[in-house]
């Protein structure tokens, strides 16, 4: 008799259990999950895709204290700060921009402008060891030139002699073989380096002879000077150099598919980039060296800054950090 009851009971327990789970759990209240919305699923702000689309070749802005057309040299970085492989002008853009905008505090409009770029670039700015030592007053100090490597002849572009601090020449060198595996070294030029190293005293000496310092594009206190930072060549604009800052051969740059890896795989390497130049990368393996107060260093041959004093408006937004190129 015994085990016939047990048996029953058994029964019993294995009926109520398959009705607490099949039977009785009926609509989304069984299953919390499906109610939690989807990121993936999140719709871009109505309109903002096709203004964005627009907008990528005319805005008129002046990010870097000069007047520019469109934002396209700086969409695959944009990009990346989003979260996106979305082209600029779609949807998912949009959306993943909005999304941003959120998580900054911003009204998420799902659109690219000067208050957007506002937020990003000192944040890009101080990815940069040597913008913060610059912050701070600082220029960092130069390695010695009988510590240096030398980088190989078919690592160097044009012939010029390109030292660097070993370990920055290193993962320069692990870099390339990982862009050269990703198949997007298109041209026999591709990263090859075009300067490195360059000693403190002769950029000083450059400053005086050609009067072009501590503007956009030279500082009487490069990045140079550290032995961290690289000049390659990313692609040229047809009457073009690979280091001319004309914004059609930084645009030809920014739309090829050697700085798009970069951008999204320098990283891993320890690089970063200075965002007005698509060529220009800083190694960040190591410490930068002690060095001098900026306002110690001759001003020989400095200019007035190109980019605007802090405090303009989001339409000049390299205002935003007050740091200047400093390369």
């Amino acid at each position: 008799m015994k085990p016939l009851l047990w048996g029953l009971g058994g029964l019993a327990v294995v009926v109520g259990a398959f009705w607490l789970w099949v039977i009785w759990p009926s609509g989304d209240t069984a299953r919390p999950e499906a109610s939690l919305p989807s990121a993936e699923g999140a719709a871009a702000p109505a309109g903002a895709a096709a203004a964005n689309a627009a907008s990528l070749s005319t805005l008129a802005w002046s990010p870097f204290g000069k007047p520019e057309t469109g934002w396209e040299i700086y969409a695959p970085r944009i990009a990346a700060e989003i979260g996106t492989s979305c082209e600029p002008g779609s949807d998912g853009f949009a959306a993943a921009l909005a999304r941003w905008q959120g998580e900054h505090g911003m009204a998420r409009t799902g659109l690219m402008d000067g208050a957007v770029f506002a937020v990003m670039l000192p944040r890009w700015h101080l990815a940069r060891p040597f913008v913060r030592a610059n912050r701070d007053g600082i220029c960092p100090g130069a390695p010695p030139e009988s510590g240096l490597a030398v980088a190989r002849p078919d690592e160097s572009y044009g012939g010029k002699t390109i030292q660097l601090r070993p370990a920055a020449l290193d993962a320069y060198r692990r870099m390339k073989d990982a862009a050269r595996a990703a198949g997007v070294l298109h041209r026999a030029e591709a990263l090859k380096i075009y300067s490195g190293f360059r000693a403190p005293d002769a950029d000083a000496q450059r400053c005086a002879r050609e009067s072009n310092c501590q503007g956009l594009i030279r500082t009487i206190c490069s990045a140079h000077r550290t032995g961290l930072a690289v000049d390659l060549f990313i692609d040229a604009a047809p009457g073009f150099g690979p280091d001319s800052s004309a914004d059609a051969n930084r645009l030809a740059m920014a739309r090829s598919p050697l700085y798009r890896w970069m951008v999204g795989n320098a990283g891993r390497f320890g690089f970063v980039n200075y965002v007005y130049e698509p060529w220009h990368w800083e190694w960040t393996g190591e410490p930068l060296l002690p060095g001098p107060p900026i306002a110690s260093l001759s001003q020989a041959g400095a200019e007035p800054l190109t980019e605007p004093a802090e405090g303009s408006t989001p339409r000049t937004p390299a205002a935003a950090s007050g740091d200047r190129n400093r390369r």
